[in-house]
């Protein structure tokens, strides 16, 4: 009965071949294909109890791999000792391994998204680790910064990046835009000693998996409407002049009041 209807795909959907849709159209020449992505996504956004309880349950053991973190900071510690602790105090806790997108020490605090290395970290030195707990497949992501001792350039892109984020959770709320939130943002930035720090957007929905697949995203202009029950991550990662990448995130949930921050790990520095 689909060979003269219009049918929606998800054409956006990295697992969703090209060729796929071409062989479906030899099959039924009749049949109109349109892109569904939006839909999809949209649906997607605004997540059930359940969904919501599993981020909750996966930012319970991010926030574990965020304390083992801090803990396990010292002087002489490799990027993959790290990782190992964390990993082994997330087991502790009963959780599964938790996706380690980064951890960076030192100069490699100026690279996005590091693979673990042997790397180690020296006093004076800022840490970063971008980590998610998942849980069924929904993660609970955050970025955590740290320094070992003083390091006055992450010190103060941290502190920035902090007012920044606070702007924009302040700012959510269901019937706000997309693109007003990141504005709440990006307005700190630009009137501090560090003006074109920020050089992305301000955040992007999620859920399941990490980067879930959809639209919303939290970016100059953007005009998606917030919704109660939507997910959303906002990792807010600052430019320094010497080329240090440094910051902090908040995974937060659309409540009718506002911003529910899902983390139990505050988004200050934390200074060994």
């Amino acid at each position: 009965g689909l060979a003269g209807k219009r049918v929606g795909f998800e054409l956006g959907c990295w697992n969703l071949a090209p060729a796929d849709v071409s062989a479906l159209q030899e099959r039924l020449p009749e049949m109109k294909v349109v892109d569904a992505s939006r839909l999809v996504s949209s649906v997607m956004a605004v997540k059930n109890e359940l969904e919501i309880k599993a981020i909750r349950d996966a930012m319970a053991m991010t926030d574990v791999a965020v304390r083992a973190f801090q803990q396990s900071l010292r002087d002489g510690i490799t990027e993959m000792e790290m990782a190992a602790a964390v990993q082994g105090e997330v087991r502790k806790a009963g959780g599964d391994e938790v996706r380690l997108v980064s951890i960076g020490f030192g100069e490699r605090a100026k690279l996005p998204h590091t693979k673990l290395t042997r790397h180690p970290i020296r006093n004076n030195e800022p840490a970063m680790v971008e980590v998610g707990g998942i849980k069924q497949g929904y993660a609970g992501a955050l970025v955590r910064g740290a320094v070992l001792g003083r390091h006055p350039e992450a010190e103060t892109l941290h502190a920035l990046a902090e007012e920044a984020l606070e702007a924009a959770i302040a700012a959510i709320k269901p019937g706000v835009t997309a693109g007003e939130v990141d504005a709440a943002a990006r307005k700190v930035i630009e009137r501090s000693v560090r003006p074109q720090a920020l050089n992305h957007r301000v955040g992007y929905q999620t859920g399941a998996p990490w980067g879930e697949r959809g639209n919303i995203s939290l970016e100059p202009g953007a005009t998606d409407i917030l919704e109660t029950s939507m997910t959303v991550h906002m990792p807010v990662i600052l430019l320094g002049k010497d080329d240090y990448l440094f910051g902090c995130s908040e995974t937060v949930l659309v409540t009718e009041r506002g911003a529910e921050i899902l983390s139990r790990t505050p988004h200050t520095l934390y200074r060994a």
